[in-house]
């Protein structure tokens, strides 16, 4: 038997084991994880440095190595984030519907775990602890699967994680690492239908197409993020000024940053040049239109594969439009349906513009960077859902359940 399909065996067994556990079994249990993650930080940071050590060796780019580096404030965030679980409400048995027949029959509908989660994911050694905690607060086992560039940071934190679970009363079985990050193993996870009952994908745009076209396991699409500003022809200069600056630099590495601006041909003419040249002295690779090129001389000219760029680094493609439909038939067109953000103080454009955009997040006048679990009150996230059943935007707890009918009769027969 594979190592895939042992662990995939082990999850299945611990899931049917958590049907059973209680709110505070569950919140016991992550405060061990929480807690066993300050206790184990050396260990950890050290198995992180042979991650970015081999990355380095390897040629992985500082964007990429920055996703893989944990630090003192990082462990800080994940033990921090687990607390902030806790404190959210649990979702399992909740009733979503309740009916009573005129034969007495009561027909609930309650929310329950999925079952065993697959996570197969790139770079973040955080996706780890998220991926983990948010399966186990909703009873949940999963199986994870890391990239080559994190596994010594992943098989430290698993570890750390069977320590505190060993001490509570969820079953150890419950979090899965697969620790052969080839190839071949992956695509065995793809077609584990007998233990898995979803598997979701978080990383590039690469890394997702090949599991939605190699997976007979049911898949959650989660965003590879093409995302974009459109600053409009009455877009306030100082405004769009901070928001682009932040969407594109404060981390641009994450899904959530922008990879392509639009500007109205307008607009550009009063102030585009200032914003250009701002972006450039910021580091930023622009990759314009003819229009774009044609003024500022440091842009290079953009080929149809930069507008469905995701960049994950300081690059960006810019593309002077003439109209808020233009902005969104673009968008549309070339967008990972992630997160889009219009600047304008034309509420029939911000109107225009958010119910025609096809994304799981739309803005105006706000970053795109808010598209976040945190961020959205959800708590940590497993993923960015860009797909349209079951979960949509940050997957927070209730993305993680299913339903089942509960029925409750005194001995009625169907006529």
């Amino acid at each position: 038997m594979s190592e895939v399909q042992q662990k995939g065996k082990l999850a299945k067994a611990a899931s049917y084991q958590l049907n059973g556990v209680t709110t505070e079994e569950k919140n016991q249990a992550l405060q061990y994880i929480a807690e066993q993650l300050i206790q184990d930080k050396e260990v950890i940071l050290k198995e992180n440095q042979k991650d970015l050590q081999e990355g380095e060796n390897n040629g992985i780019s500082k964007a990429i190595l920055d996703r893989i580096m944990l630090d003192d404030t990082r462990i800080e965030a994940m033990h921090d984030a687990i607390f902030q679980l806790i404190d959210l409400n649990d979702p399992i048995g909740e009733v979503l519907e309740s009916l009573e027949k005129d034969n007495g029959l009561r027909v609930e509908r309650k929310r329950v775990p999925i079952g065993v989660i697959g996570m197969i994911y790139e770079a973040r050694p955080n996706v780890t602890i998220d991926a983990a905690t948010l399966s186990l607060k909703t009873g949940n086992a999963v199986i994870l699967r890391g990239s080559s560039s994190a596994k010594y940071s992943n098989q430290a934190l698993v570890a750390s994680i069977h320590q505190a679970l060993a001490k509570s009363k969820l079953p150890v079985d419950a979090v899965q690492l697969i620790e052969d990050t080839s190839r071949e193993t992956a695509q065995q996870l793809f077609t584990l239908n007998e233990y898995l009952d979803v598997l979701i994908p978080r990383g590039g745009k690469k890394l997702i197409q090949s599991v939605l076209q190699s997976s007979t396991v049911p898949v959650i699409e989660t965003g590879a993020g093409n995302c974009h500003i459109f600053i409009d022809a009455s877009a306030e200069k100082k405004l769009a000024m901070k928001l682009v600056l932040n969407a594109k630099l404060q981390r641009p590495s994450v899904c959530n940053a922008i990879e392509s601006l639009l500007i109205h041909k307008d607009w550009f003419k009063e102030h585009g040049l200032a914003l250009l040249k701002t972006l450039a002295e910021n580091q930023v690779a622009i990759y314009g239109d003819e229009n774009v090129c044609a003024v500022f001389s440091k842009a290079k000219q953009a080929t149809e594969e930069d507008w469905y760029t995701e960049y994950l680094d300081l690059a960006i493609s810019v593309k002077l439009v003439s109209s808020c439909e233009e902005a969104v038939n673009h968008i549309n067109k070339y967008g990972t349906r992630h997160s889009e953000a219009i600047i304008t103080t034309d509420h029939a454009n911000a109107v225009y513009f958010q119910q025609h955009v096809d994304a799981a997040a739309v803005y105006h006048n706000a970053s795109t960077r808010f598209t976040d679990g945190f961020e959205f009150g959800y708590g940590a996230e497993i993923g960015i859902s860009t797909q349209k059943l079951h979960a949509r935007g940050p997957m927070g707890l209730p993305a993680l359940t299913s339903s089942k009918f509960y029925i409750y009769g005194q001995g009625q027969i169907r006529e």
